[in-house]
Order: structure tokens, then sequence, then C-alpha cells
């Protein structure tokens, strides 16, 4: 039975959800357990996906899965909040690959560069190529750069869109990003105005004075306009809106499914 595991940055999300719904060819999903995938499970659930929720411990080595017909897919949510140091991100996914490489035939990141840590993920693991190889979201001539990279195709869609921003700091806030921003950014729950002044501050020196939302295609995450609105209203800000799409995660995912001898996407 082949298995890919899916280490993911928790803000991608949607677009797991998105993948799995349309892959008939998948037998069997399974949840690690690890306090990050609440969300997840739930946006699961609406979708009609079935699945397991498993503890790492549970999860029965790869060669005891031994039927060829049946493809596995394993599903591990990484800490959003890692994303502000990249050193610890770096040394949490390196951790979390070799882990998973005793329950995988295939390891996909759904993570881009993060600042450069990751940028040599691919090689470090190239050890294991044969028996599970890793690979991370790129588009045709590099690692994407970040999340919001991601979705908006690449590279130079990403590097387009930011000299198209350039006039005046933008976020970029795909549906996730606006629903996770206070975690994000550490926005105190018990003395949320100390933050948010903090915030406003930083905005000003900064030069941010917009937010874009990046239309994913994607519905999983709920109130996606309001999120951006509140955001918005907070700190003053524009509302522009932008046009991503899911060509990136769909072509990795495929590209994976490939590389372990299943068949593409549909």
């Amino acid at each position: 039975m082949p298995v890919m595991t899916i280490l993911s940055c928790k803000i991608l999300q949607d677009e797991i959800v998105h993948l799995l719904e349309r892959d008939p060819a998948v037998n069997e999903i399974i949840v690690v357990k690890n306090n990050e995938e609440q969300e997840l499970i739930s946006k699961m659930d609406a979708a009609g996906l079935h699945y397991t929720l498993m503890d790492l411990e549970q999860l029965p080595p790869s060669p005891q899965r031994m039927d060829p017909e049946k493809f596995t897919v394993i599903i591990c949510l990484v800490e959003l909040a890692l994303h502000e140091f990249p050193k610890t991100l770096k040394v949490e996914v390196y951790e979390r690959i070799g882990r998973m490489t005793t329950y995988s035939d295939g390891i996909l990141l759904f993570y881009g560069l993060c600042g450069n840590v990751l940028d040599k993920v691919e090689e470090d693991f190239r050890g294991q190529e044969n028996t599970c190889p890793v690979r991370i979201l790129r588009d045709e001539k590099r690692i994407v750069d970040d999340c919001i990279g991601a979705t908006l195709g690449g590279g130079d869609e990403y590097l387009k869109t930011l000299k198209m921003l350039s006039s005046q700091g933008t976020f970029l806030f795909t549906p996730m990003y606006a629903h996770s921003w206070r975690e994000i950014m550490r926005v105190d729950p018990e003395k949320p105005e100390k933050t948010l002044k903090m915030l406003r501050k930083v905005n000003e020196i900064t030069g941010y004075k917009r937010v874009a939302k990046v239309n994913t295609g994607l519905n999983y995450t709920e109130n996606f306009h309001e999120k951006v609105e509140e955001f918005a209203q907070i700190f003053d800000f524009d509302i522009l809106e932008l046009e991503g799409n899911q060509r990136i995660f769909q072509d990795c995912y495929a590209s994976m499914k490939k590389l372990m001898g299943l068949p593409g996407m549909m």
C-alpha cells in the first residue's frame, strides 16, 4: 500500500482538503493527532471525507502495508506560529520528516523556502531517495517562496504581484491567513489592544496601508471577506483583490504520486 505523507503548515489545510476531495484514487486518509488538526478534520467532515485520527505511535510502519492496490495519505500539520522563527521551523520540519519516514513511501512538504531555511531540504534527505523521497512545493523553475507565492502560481507571478504593489506596503491574505491573522501576529487574546496598538505603530513606520484578498477558489474557510474587512477596519487599510489558483499544489501532488508509481490526479 503506497503511503504518501503530506507534512504541512496549518495555513495550507484548505489546499489539502481540496486535493483529497478531488482524488478518487485515495483509499485511506490518516490524520496525525498533535493538537493542530481540529480545524482540518472539521473541514474534512463538512466535505464528506472519511479519515482515521491516530497518534503517531499508532501508525503501522510502511513495510507492513503490502497491498499495492491501495493508496494511503497521511496528513501531519505543523504549528502555524513557527513561521516567525525560521530556524526553529527548520528543526521541527526536519525532525518530523525523520519520524514520518518510517511510515511513508514519499513525503510532500506543503511549505516554501520560509526565509530560505528549507531551501536544501530535498538535498539533505537525498540519501533516502530510493525508499522515501522528500519533495517541497515548487514551480517550473524553483522552490516557491512561501504559501502566498504558491497560491499566486509560483515565483514569477509572486514577483510580478509584489512589483505591482510596491508603491505601498500591502498584506496578502488567503482565507486561512485572514482566519488566523491574530495568531500569526501574536495578538494577545487577554490584552488585544496593547498588541494592536504596537502593530499600528509598526505598520505606520513600515508604510503598510493595504490588505489584498487572494482569492484561492476554495471555500472551506468561512467568513473570508468579513475577516479581511475586520483587519482593514482595525488598521484603517484599503482592500484590494487578487486572483490565486491551485496549480502549484495540484502539480506537486501529482508529481509526487508519479514518483511513487501511482497514476496522476484524475
